[in-house]
């Protein structure tokens, strides 16, 4: 297919914004590029309005169901912008005959500095401190060290792994969930693979990197949150949907957890009166862990790449359909 006549739809409201290069060299090579004007990911009725026309979509985190999909006539490409494909139907794509790709590695450096620096965070209590010190007091505010303490990964993939060499520094023991191990990072790295029900019990911190699947949504639950340490930390820097919310404020109100740190949320952006926003115990931020220069400029790349092979005939890097 010649590219100057395909048109492109892209949706990631930060493509380009730290290298201005990758809309110049898309609009210089395709016929026609519509960009996302809102400012937040696109429902399934407003995709389903654009997408009529449209050859390749380099896609945010849109609702991308059937629906939408059913108005795709001529898309030949789904080029996600970050890892998760929860939010694409990959049936429905596979139906039509439209390949799904992503961009595996590219935020796993931003999203591992975010959890790294929540973790600290959370071992100081530092926005607590923080906002009694604006309000006119001196505390003394009790934290916890690194050195010595347990830190469990669920998920030891690229950014698992990223966190894991971060931690090296910091001489706390380091452990690992991931039912596809990898023995030669974890011996080069210290890290001792356990059982789920092992990491979490043992675990001073636990931080969760894994994607949404049957298995994983709300897997934070009662029983989860129940067999953690008491006074420990946990911090979700992947999808909302693995966190039962509900659980976890109980688990914060009983004092069985001392605090938690969460980029993400079942419901975004959150209702304002989601009681985590404001709990004292918690930080929250509004799911900017691929939100850097060099996450933004690698997805975005990597996007392009893979929408702008896809057309012109050839086979995409990394297709997960």
């Amino acid at each position: 297919m010649d590219l100057r006549n395909c048109r492109i739809l892209v949706t990631p409201t930060s493509y380009g914004k730290f290298n201005p290069a990758l809309k110049s060299e898309l609009e210089n090579q395709v016929a026609e590029v519509t960009y996302n004007t809102t400012g937040k990911p696109l429902s399934s009725a407003q995709l389903a309005v654009l997408l009529p026309g449209m050859d390749g979509y380099i896609a945010g985190l849109d609702e991308i169901d059937r629906h939408a999909l059913a108005s795709a006539d001529k898309l030949q490409i789904i080029a996600r912008y970050g890892v998760g494909i929860d939010r694409v139907d990959l049936a429905a794509a596979r139906e039509k005959g439209i390949i799904v790709s992503n961009t595996p590695g590219a935020n796993a450096a931003s999203v591992a500095e975010l959890a790294f620096g929540m973790l600290l965070m959370l071992a100081r209590h530092l926005p607590a401190a923080m906002d009694r010190l604006r309000s006119g007091e001196w505390p003394r505010v009790q934290g916890v060290t690194l050195q010595g303490k347990t830190v469990g990964i669920i998920g030891l993939g690229a950014i698992g792994k990223e966190l894991a060499k971060r931690l090296t520094a910091f001489d706390c023991q380091v452990m690992a969930y991931d039912p596809y191990p990898d023995p030669g990072f974890a011996e080069e790295y210290q890290v001792a693979y356990s059982s789920l029900d092992e990491l979490i019990g043992l675990s001073d911190f636990i931080s969760l990197h894994v994607p949404v699947l049957p298995e994983t949504r709300e897997m934070v639950n009662d029983a989860f949150l129940g067999k953690m340490k008491t006074g420990a930390f946990i911090i979700n820097t992947s999808r909302g949907e693995i966190v039962d919310e509900k659980a976890l404020i109980k688990a914060l109100e009983s004092g069985k957890i001392q605090g938690a740190a969460l980029d993400a949320f079942s419901e975004e952006p959150p209702d304002p009166s989601n009681p985590l926003l404001s709990h004292s115990k918690v930080i929250c931020t509004p799911h900017l862990g691929a939100q850097t220069d060099g996450s933004t400029n690698m997805m975005g790349k990597m996007a392009l790449q893979e929408c702008l092979r896809v057309l012109s005939g050839r086979k995409p890097h990394y297709q997960v359909n």
